[in-house]
Order: structure tokens, then C-alpha cells, then sequence
């Protein structure tokens, strides 16, 4: 599978069946963790048995206490910190898809029970739920293309599909709260317009933007986010 057939078939799924991860996959995706992790000068850990990480109320009524595994995103504090874990997160999250698993971004998780000892000067920023769903999610509602763009109206192929790829980016509550604009020397500023995880989530539509660069063969603009 593409990477980018995975970004287009995922949805975030939160209710999960029993069935543990295979160690073949989790071998899989620990090797994608690692590269994410120095690509992006990460600390996302991957946990076979999440245990009590989603144990908050609000989380077993989601559904996400049913999640066998977790991966918890932390990093070294700093500016670009939630923005780095949406970006190599997502990297993450579609190779999970590919491994045929299913996954739901996690702001509500108990970082102080989950079974992983805090390392000094790192912040456990968000956790991403891993398994196999009970289903395999459905699409958002979503803004449209006109409402997260601004800038050149003569618009490129690749900024259009670059567009549509970030409105299915998965945000905090569904909130979208982004703008890509097109500057007049065709790079592109991508705007984080607030809310609650809205850094990580630009990370996550910066991401899926890049991945409508490499589509077009041109270059991403933002894998080298450190």
C-alpha cells in the first residue's frame, strides 16, 4: 500500500476489539518509530500493553480503554515541539495503516498512568491509540478547500490536492483550524489559527500536504522539521 492510499482510506477509530498486535507488526512499526524519532529529534514510544493510559472516564466512554497498544508522542520541550510530534506522528500513524491497524489520536490520556517512566526535561505531549478496531472509523465533516486557503488565486495543480489531502487531516474535535496560503514565490505558509492541540494538528496537515508535493514529484516542503 502507498502511503498515501493509507492516508486516504484511515479514519480515526476508538472503540477496539481484543485482539493483541502480532511482535512481526510491532517489529514493523517500532522500526518506523525509530526513524521518526531522528528524523524529527522525538521521543515517541511505542507500549504493547497500553495499560491504564486511557483509564479516564471520559476515555472508556470513547471507547479508547478497549485500545491494546499506545504510543506515547513526547519530545524535549521547545517552540516546535507539538508541531514536530503531529508531523512524524502522522509519518507513524499511516505506516500503522498500512500494517493493517487502526489508530485515534489522544489528547485525553493519563500520561502519570501510563506504563513509561517520564524522562527529565521531556513532556508528554499526546498519545496515539493503536489496534485493530471494532470498525475501520468514518470520514469527518468537513470545511471546504475555500475556507483554508488564501493567497495567488492562479492556484497550482499541487497546492489544490495538497488542500484537499490536509482537510482530511485528523484535528482536535474535528475544529480545522488552519490556513495554507500561497505566496507569489509558490511556497506555502501553513497558519495555526488556535485551539486546543492546534500545533500538533498543523503538524499533521503540514504532513499531508507533503505528501501531495511527492505525489506531484516535487519536494516536500516541511520533512525537515526539527
Amino acid at each position: 500500500m502507498r502511503e498515501i492510499d493509507a492516508l486516504l482510506q484511515r479514519h480515526s477509530v476508538r472503540n477496539y476489539t481484543d485482539r493483541k498486535i502480532g511482535p512481526e507488526v510491532l517489529e514493523k512499526l517500532g522500526v518506523m518509530i525509530d526513524d521518526c524519532n531522528r528524523a524529527g529529534d522525538l521521543h515517541l514510544q511505542l507500549l504493547k500493553d497500553a495499560g491504564k493510559t486511557f483509564s479516564r472516564l471520559l476515555n472508556r466512554v470513547m471507547g479508547l480503554g478497549s485500545a491494546p497498544s499506545v504510543i506515547i508522542c513526547a519530545g524535549r520541550e521547545s517552540d516546535t515541539l507539538e508541531e514536530r510530534i503531529g508531523y512524524w506522528g502522522e509519518k507513524v500513524v499511516l505506516r500503522a495503516q498500512e500494517l493493517g491497524l487502526n489508530t485515534c489520536w489522544a489528547g485525553t490520556f493519563s500520561a502519570k498512568n501510563a506504563p513509561v517512566k517520564p524522562v527529565e526535561g521531556e513532556r508528554a505531549v499526546i498519545a496515539i491509540a493503536v489496534g485493530y478496531g471494532a470498525d475501520q472509523g468514518r470520514p469527518h465533516r468537513s470545511k471546504t478547500i475555500e475556507q483554508v486557503t488564501s493567497g495567488r488565486a492562479d492556484r497550482p495543480a499541487w497546492f489544490t490536492r495538497g488542500a484537499e489531502l490536509a482537510l482530511l487531516a485528523p484535528t482536535a474535535i474535528n475544529q480545522q483550524k488552519f490556513e495554507l496560503r500561497l505566496n507569489d514565490d509558490d511556497t506555502v505558509t501553513a497558519v495555526d489559527k488556535g485551539g486546543p492541540f492546534s500545533k500538533v494538528d498543523l503538524g499533521i496537515v503540514k504532513y499531508h500536504f507533503d505528501l501531495a508535493r511527492e505525489e506531484a514529484g516535487l519536494p516536500k516542503f516541511w520533512d525537515g522539521m526539527k
